[in-house]
């Protein structure tokens, strides 16, 4: 599955241009006196865990019949089950997954004798299971469970749900759709709905014959249904051996495109009606990917087709169910004319993050939950292999750094944060293992194992893996057991370090020259967000370090696995005028601390671009990181941002942008926010400048997502001459004289909502109205909170819950208002807490509760803040939700550090700059 919140990471730094509210962890000085604070507010740990055992293991399925009536008019579905099961050890019940769903009648009848029927049906809604009881003991052995029961498609984006969407004749109806990851195939029928209880699926629909029926696998049978002419009963062929989560059914009006792949996989994209030409991108690039990954895992894609389809009203960003992919409309469809670079960039990804779970995670798939990491993290890495293999012109692996390796530090930094491998039980606690440890630190770490152990071992182990697992389940040992036996490394002993305990990192070095040699002396600690590591017995971890100088800065001088606290390295003729620098690539799971002497010697590195664009990036965000933990000043960074006036790269701004986005964030906090925009015009306005409003000829991909950048970063600073633009350009948009290209659209109304008025918001709104594109819509959401005004604010967060928003995007509009302004903070809260019952009605237990939480809450920067959010919770419970409250608070009280303790030298710096500007 891709999280809308997770897509984010890459997506609101393309989409958002102005960063979010300032990400996850702002920091503090002294962890002691921190951690006696959290204490004091209850936030040091989390809460215990709810009680919760899985299925006996009495009774399992082999087969699964099902036959499922929606009715689109009532909201309704009727259905029938027949499941093939086993009796392993005599009972007189049978305990099943079931939410939501009235039984009607169940019996079982054992292999060639009589039919029992169930007695009693006892509901333990608390658990999501049903016991059937029975007046007779079953025997062991093999026998059919019969099961007629009722349910609703519901309003909730998960189980069977309904989904609104619009014809082109303007008439709104609903699709009937599906989404069961984590636990919510339960609420679609009576089952084991746990992913090591697999089991083959004959699925049936019976549906109005003017409508699409489309499931895991293709089509055997079409033919009228006996007791009404106007529907169709609609057979599917036989899954493979499968998890429940990965089973999906849809209902409703598309169009489609579609092709072949090389190895002859019937390939189809589903749109909605009329647009099937915005789904060819997709569909070329899925084309792409199948064969890729045939080739890079040397195992077939094991169905006949697959099919990826567009979802109106959708939670998640994508969802991998095994033959029948399905999507947000914005993660899929790209219109030729009106779909910005960013947004097919996002499409690339997310189709190859899906396809690639085809193998890895629905052909072996997970034995329980806390190995989610295993499926997302490897999805969420591969992706980018995928990306770069398809579109290498978008320099996708420097995006990884600033879209998934450093948003997971920042995370992981915290003492809220949890290792990568959690032990989960109750579905409450399911949900909240859907963040970026998961996904973000899952894929950056495997990113450096594959780095340790180099590409074709990894193949040869992935190979060795996929094929000893396939229609089974796996833990993470069961992968590190294959990667290890084709490689020959301790893979178990370095990757538990990284799996078992939560954190990383921080390696500290400082060189000393001895005659033609370089020595190295480095130490590792744990990095904390609140500043120096003090606690007794100090995690260690085992770190594939790579060293580099500037002899050669594109290749490692030295690798060398780091498996104690400290250890001295040797660097053989390396002169003194020479820099060395650790972690080349940005690939190891750490951050970098260099005494002042190595890193003034890097520094030119920076202004030269002798450094590698993501060694820029890293050095930059590690410093940024110390300074936010207090290690070192928040001056000191602003004098190494200035040194990047020379920059040509898109990712390295995009970090630096998103990183002085924070830093603005906390300084909305003080009376000289406006000190900090004239930095940021100083920094940004050369480049601006340099790229100018209009794609030049020969400029690709990556230089139409920094011009967006850049405008967006000059326009929200209130730089005179690009608002004076944006005005002129937006008039004109408006006016049909000359239509704003797509990668123009969200710096531009960013800036004039910004800047603008009643009026502004007026004309947005009604954009907002006219579109018809999802893409459109969200980008139009996404800038709405960057309106000032008090008045205007609340008309933003009136908007948000209204009908004119999908009920997945209200939370970009409600998260907008809050990072847009100081006001706009506090008046999103304010709305959350009035409206808390309808929002956790909408988003009750899904991941979007947690995101909206986050947006929301995590850029105040006062104590007593936290305090608030934490009592507004304690009396308002969203179970999955708590660890993200909990990072929440724990942000709050490092913002509000950070700032007491770095303010005055910043403002004295900003304020000594306006004297003596620097000499660039």
């Amino acid at each position: 599955m891709w999280l809308a919140a997770a897509v984010p990471s890459l997506a609101r730094r393309l989409l958002l241009l102005g960063p979010p509210p300032p990400p996850l962890l702002l920091l503090l000085s002294r962890s002691s006196r921190r951690r006696r604070r959290l204490h004091s507010l209850g936030l040091a740990a989390m809460p215990e865990k709810r009680p919760f055992e899985r299925l006996p293991a009495e009774v399992s399925p082999i087969n699964y019949s099902l036959c499922l009536k929606p009715d689109l008019l009532d909201f309704t579905f009727e259905g029938k089950l027949e499941a093939a099961a086993q009796v392993r050890q005599a009972t007189n019940q049978i305990v099943m997954n079931c939410a939501d769903i009235d039984i009607i009648t169940a019996s079982y009848a054992p292999e060639g004798d009589e039919e029992i029927h169930a007695t009693g049906f006892n509901y333990q809604n608390e658990d999501e299971k049903v016991t059937l009881s029975f007046p007779s003991t079953l025997q062991t052995g093999t026998g059919t469970l019969k099961i007629d029961f009722v349910g609703e498609l519901n309003d909730k984006m998960k189980g069977f749900y309904r989904s609104r969407y619009t014809t082109p004749a303007g008439e709104v109806r609903y699709a009937a759709v599906t989404q069961f990851e984590a636990t919510d195939a339960r609420r679609a029928f009576p089952c084991w709905d746990e992913p090591a209880i697999k089991a083959t699926f004959d699925i049936s629909l019976v549906v109005p014959k003017d409508r699409v029926a489309l499931s895991n696998m293709n089509v055997i049978e079409r033919k009228p249904y006996p007791d009404d002419e106007n529907l169709v009963e609609v057979k599917f062929a036989r899954t493979p051996v499968m998890s429940t989560y990965l089973v999906a059914f849809v209902v409703g009006e598309y169009d489609f495109v579609e092709t072949r792949s090389k190895d002859g996989v019937c390939v189809r994209v589903y749109t909605p009606v009329g647009k099937a030409e915005q789904g060819k991108f997709a569909l070329e690039v899925a084309a792409k990917t199948l064969p890729f990954y045939k080739d890079y895992f040397n195992v077939p894609y094991p169905l006949p087709k697959i099919d990826l389809i567009a979802i109106a009203d959708f939670a998640a960003g994508a969802m991998e169910n095994w033959g029948l992919v399905t999507y947000r409309e914005t993660a899929l469809l790209i219109d030729p004319k009106n779909s910005c670079s960013s947004s097919r960039q996002w499409v690339a990804l997310v189709v190859g993050h899906e396809l690639a779970h085809q193998w890895f995670g629905n052909l072996v798939t997970m034995e329980w939950w806390t190995h989610l990491w295993l499926n997302e993290g490897f999805a969420s890495w591969i992706e980018y292999l995928c990306v770069d293999h398809c579109f290498p012109e978008y320099d996708i692996w420097t995006q990884f750094v600033s879209a998934d390796y450093t948003r997971a530090q920042e995370l992981d930094a915290l003492d809220n944060s949890h290792p990568i491998e959690v032990s989960v039980g109750h579905p409450s606690e399911v949900d909240e293992i859907f963040d970026a440890i998961s996904y973000s630190k899952g894929a950056s770490v495997i990113r450096m194992l594959h780095d340790y152990i180099g590409d074709k071992d990894f193949k040869k182990g992935m190979n060795m893996y996929l094929t000893k697992f396939q229609q089974k389940n796996a833990a993470t040992e069961d992968l590190w057991e294959s990667l290890e036996s084709a490689s020959g490394k301790p893979i178990a002993a370095v990757m538990n370090t990284w799996t078992k305990q939560m954190g990383f990192p921080l390696i500290y070095v400082e060189a000393e020259q001895v005659e033609d040699d370089r020595v190295l002396k480095l130490s590792q600690k744990k990095f904390c967000a609140s500043g120096p590591y003090g606690g007794e017995d100090c995690p260690q971890w085992m770190v594939p370090i790579t060293i580099s100088t500037s002899e050669d800065p594109s290749q490692a001088k030295l690798k060398i696995l780091m498996d104690k606290p400290e250890m001295s390295v040797v660097l053989k003729n390396v002169k003194p005028d020479q820099w060395v620098k650790l972690n080349l690539g940005t690939v190891g799971f750490y951050r970098t601390q260099y005494s002042s002497a190595m890193l003034e010697s890097l520094l030119p590195g920076i202004r030269d671009l002798s450094l590698p664009p993501v060694d820029r990036l890293g050095l930059q965000n590690d410093l940024f990181s110390l300074a936010r933990a207090g290690i070192i000043s928040t001056v000191e960074v602003l004098k190494v941002m200035e040194a990047f006036v020379n920059e040509p790269n898109y990712t390295v701004w995009s970090d630096l942008s998103c990183n002085l986005g924070i830093l603005s964030t906390l300084l909305s906090h003080t009376d000289f926010y406006e000190e900090i925009q004239e930095f940021v015009k100083d920094v940004f306005s050369p480049i601006g400048e340099r790229l100018g409003w209009d794609p030049k000829p020969g400029e690709g991909h990556l230089d139409a997502l920094l011009r967006g950048l850049v405008l967006g970063k000059l326009g929200k600073a209130g730089h005179k001459a690009t608002l004076e633009e944006a005005r002129r350009r937006f008039k004109e948009h408006v006016e049909g004289k000359q239509i704003l290209s797509a990668d123009l659209r969200s710096p531009v109304y960013l800036t004039v909502l910004k800047h603008g008025d009643g009026a502004t918001l007026d004309i947005m709104l009604k954009l907002h109205k006219q579109a018809d594109m999802q893409e459109e819509k969200n980008r139009i959401e996404r800038v709405l909170g960057a309106t000032l005004s008090p008045e205007l604010i609340q008309k933003v967060l009136t908007f948000a819950l209204s009908e004119e928003v999908r009920p997945q995007d209200t939370v970009s509009v409600i998260g907008g208002v809050a990072g847009g302004s100081k006001h706009g903070r506090k008046a999103a809260w304010k709305f959350i807490k009035d409206n808390w019952e309808e929002l956790h009605n909408r988003y009750q237990g899904g991941f979007l509760i947690s995101r909206l939480i986050k947006l929301s809450v995590e850029g105040f920067a006062v104590d007593k803040m936290a305090g608030e959010v934490k009592a507004f919770f304690e009396s308002h419970p969203a179970p999955s939700a708590e660890r993200t409250i909990q990072q929440c608070c724990e942000n709050i009280l490092l913002n509000a550090a950070w700032l007491k303790r770095d303010a005055d030298s910043i403002h004295q710096y900003l304020l000594q700059r306006k004297t003596s500007p620097p000499s660039v």
